[in-house]
């Protein structure tokens, strides 16, 4: 049994449809498969984990304040004064 191509709005038949579905195994469409490789995952989590931190870290509380209040303005879409 075939799932139907263009989907229905009928109620009867969906119903219909998830009987057949749950009782004769009808394969439903699968995700395709993550094909990263593992290995430049975990680097690029370590350096992209840090890098916001070591920012911050780096910047005088003055330029924190300035970063915020223009992210603030932006926020908002206020002019700056």
């Amino acid at each position: 049994m075939q799932r139907p191509k263009k989907r229905s709005r009928d109620i009867s038949e969906i119903a219909a449809f998830v009987v057949r579905a749950t009782t004769e195994e009808i394969p439903i469409e699968e995700k395709p498969a993550n094909n990263k490789n593992p290995h430049a995952v975990a680097i690029g989590k370590l350096g992209g984990a840090k890098g916001g931190f070591a920012r911050a870290a780096r910047l005088s509380p003055e330029r924190k304040k300035e970063i915020s209040k223009i992210a603030n303005e932006k926020r908002w879409d206020k002019k700056p004064t």
